[in-house]
């Protein structure tokens, strides 16, 4: 993954609703979500949703598919998984991040 497509998709969750939307539709999963379900679940206007849902898309977050008469909205799993690895590619230096849990714990 590009530095730059780190940016993009970044910036795209920088922002209180589009991750709302984001987390929605990782929740999902494949089967993804209408825009309908979108703001009915989030309480978004659906102008809102639009502006949002097309700043994920071009981030490469979120693809849209026409079903019929309806768009689904799905997260871009594969997308998700290379930003989050570059994020902890080098995490710790290979080490673990955190202390092991004591037994008494």
């Amino acid at each position: 993954m590009e530095e730059q497509d780190i940016v993009r998709s970044l910036a795209a969750l920088a922002q209180p609703v589009r991750l709302q939307v984001f987390r929605a539709l990782v929740v999902a999963g494949p089967a993804g979500l209408t825009p309908g379900a979108l703001v009915e679940a989030l309480d978004v206007p659906a102008t809102s949703l639009s502006f949002h849902l097309k700043e994920l898309s071009h981030s490469g977050l979120v693809t849209q598919e026409r079903s019929g008469r309806n768009l689904i909205y799905r997260a871009a799993f594969g997308q998700m998984n290379a930003l989050i690895g570059y994020l902890t590619e080098n995490c710790c230096q290979g080490e673990a991040c955190l202390p092991q849990a004591c037994a008494s714990c």
